[in-house]
């Protein structure tokens, strides 16, 4: 058994099965793997209270469950859980970051106008900040789902689950947050960190996640997939992506 527990954070609309391949080659790997449901998402019908809480509460939740490892975890987030991943090694002590596809911290500007369009789209439903969201069918399809084959696109969705509209304003409209909920202290993250997106992703591209590795110097490595979309932690070639990730913390680690 290797030395570092292992977190694995999953993202939005999504539980920890969407994290179920990965942690498995990390369990063959020899880790100790932890995968966390953020708040409410065990839940087909959550209550209302998943409308408003935010980004700040599933950090409180998940930091203590880090606080009862008995070492600093390697953080392994997808999407939205990527962000989480950065906010608490800024907050706690991390062996590594594991980043897939992640969501941009504070201060962080889209990349695309595909990325910008999504965001603005969201304001044609006024309050969302403050509902349950539901997944939606055309918007998974070709935005997070465009590079599974069309035949297998179903099954996932129907595995999502409802979100924060708080959570989701906060991400995606960081600049009307005057709170700085989604802020990372970049200096405050000593470990590696490696950062892995596909080429064809259009919900975080790979011009927002360089900007992202920006942020960290010599201490991120930063990888492009090619032909890979936003749900690469589940399409075909998947196990090349958790190879790579176990390869590139041996070689840190």
């Amino acid at each position: 058994m290797r030395l570092s527990p292992v977190v694995m954070l999953h993202g939005a609309f999504c539980g920890p099965w969407a994290m179920a391949g990965l942690k498995q080659k990390f369990t063959d790997a020899g880790y100790a793997v932890t995968t966390p449901c953020l708040r409410f998402h065990d839940k087909t019908s959550p209550p209302s209270a998943l409308g408003i809480t935010g980004v700040a509460d599933y950090v409180a939740d998940l930091e203590d469950e880090i606080a009862a490892l008995n070492a600093p975890p390697i953080l392994v987030g997808h999407s939205m859980g990527g962000l989480l991943a950065q906010i608490l090694a800024s907050r706690r002590p991390a062996t590594a970051l594991v980043l897939l596809a992640p969501s941009p911290p504070w201060g962080i500007a889209p990349a695309t106008l595909g990325e910008i369009s999504a965001a603005q789209a969201m304001f044609l439903h006024p309050g969302f900040w403050t509902q349950v969201l539901e997944p939606n069918r055309d918007i998974a399809f070709s935005q997070s789902l465009n590079c599974l084959p069309r035949e297998l696109r179903g099954a996932v969705f129907e595995s999502f689950g409802k979100e924060s509209g708080r959570a989701m304003h906060e991400i995606m409209h960081w600049a009307l947050d005057m709170q700085r909920t989604t802020e990372v202290d970049a200096d405050a993250i000593a470990c590696p960190i490696l950062l892995l997106t596909g080429s064809e992703d259009r919900v975080n591209s790979p011009g927002t996640v360089a900007r992202i590795a920006a942020l960290y110097g010599d201490r991120a490595t930063n990888e492009v997939l090619t032909g890979a979309g936003h749900w690469l932690i589940g399409e075909p070639g998947w196990e090349k992506l958790a190879q790579r990730a176990l390869t590139w913390l041996d070689e840190r680690l």
